[in-house]
């Protein structure tokens, strides 16, 4: 299958951006204002991430809640139409297929947006149109975000946090939901393919900076967020991810609940845990966590927290090591002194 391109591909290029094979697709790695300048600039101003390569799935009519209410596993009883709500697609052994953002657009109107690579399989699972193609995607994040955006699409800047609305601009009927990837505060755009580039150029115009994949991954690292094929996929539950509060005990049966009743009879052997350690050099996915001579886990994610400036880490390791317990992470041989902590490893309020 031959690799797919944003509708605002050929902005990137304008820009000087690095451009990587992502799930598929060809998207900007980082600019040439650097990886470190984007992340900061997220924590500090705003930025704007071409995030078009995540599906989007609609569906509609009035069979659309139902189909999404046996399937996933959250409630959407617990919401409403103009809300989005986070939630999980799991196969019949509880494992995480997939995390997903549903934004409830209208009545019976909802785009379930899932993970770049598994848009078909999602689709598969609860029916619907793929219109991934028809549209892109623009989050626009950072704690300046809203004040900025309302210069370029006031009614999108007043968006509340995981609430979803249909607004316009210059002609063009846009999605806006209150949801991110990066820990900040922020929206998402929905657009029309065709109409995509005069947005993104009205957000740079108007001083947000365009961001890349490099920043927006050491983004949700800081902020704790889990990465589908790190955190989540194969063998991982939602309980295990310390997600527990995103499946829903009382709405009845959904694809995967067997299982997690039986893993919570019989308890969780392994937890997502935060590791700091003190040096710059972070511990990276695939490395062992030890504690006295043994291995006890895996490193699911690493990297260097530029707001911290040192390297932190996602791992699954015992219930029993609590924040402060001291570890160890082999790095090819090297012994890595760190500390487990609960993630997020920076709030908002950095």
């Amino acid at each position: 299958m031959s690799e797919r391109h944003s509708p605002l591909d050929a902005a990137h290029r304008a820009l000087g951006a690095k451009m990587i094979p992502f799930s598929g697709w060809v998207m900007p790695l980082s600019y040439p204002t650097g990886t470190l300048a984007e992340h900061r600039t997220c924590r500090t101003g705003a930025v704007a991430f071409d995030v078009s390569h995540l599906g989007t799935v609609r569906l509609h009519g009035a069979g659309a809640y139902d189909a999404i209410q046996r399937t996933l596993t959250n409630d959407m009883g617990k919401i409403g139409p103009g809300r989005a709500q986070y939630t999980h697609l799991l196969d019949e052994k509880g494992s995480v297929l997939d995390d997903i953002i549903v934004w409830w657009v209208g009545r019976d109107e909802f785009h379930v947006m899932p993970n770049a690579a598994n848009t078909e399989r999602v689709r598969e699972a609860i029916g619907g149109d793929d219109i991934t193609g028809s549209r892109a995607i623009v989050a626009v994040q950072g704690p300046e975000s809203r004040r900025w955006l309302a210069d370029v699409m006031p009614e999108a800047a007043a968006v509340g946090r995981f609430h979803v609305a249909t607004v316009g601009w210059r002609g063009t009927t846009c999605v806006v939901a209150g949801t991110g990837y990066t820990g900040e505060d922020g929206v998402e755009i929905a657009i029309a393919a065709g109409a995509a580039p005069d947005l993104w150029e009205a957000l740079l115009d108007a001083g947000i900076l365009p961001a890349g994949l490099g920043a927006r991954d050491t983004l949700r690292l800081e902020a704790g967020l889990p990465l589908h094929g790190h955190e989540l996929g194969p063998g991982i539950t939602p309980a295990q991810a310390g997600l527990d509060w995103v499946v829903s005990w009382t709405k009845g049966a959904f694809r995967g609940r067997e299982a997690l009743e039986a893993e919570r009879k019989r308890g969780i052997e392994r937890v997502l845990r935060g590791l700091e350690v003190d040096g710059r050099q972070p511990p990276r996915a695939g490395y062992k966590v030890m504690l006295d001579g043994a291995a006890v886990g895996d490193v699911t994610s690493g990297n260097f927290s530029p707001t911290l400036g040192r390297g932190i880490a996602l791992a699954f390791l015992p219930p029993p090591l609590k924040a402060g317990a001291s570890v160890s992470v082999d790095a090819r041989g090297q012994r890595m002194p760190a500390r487990v902590v609960y993630p997020p490893f920076v709030s908002r309020r950095h």
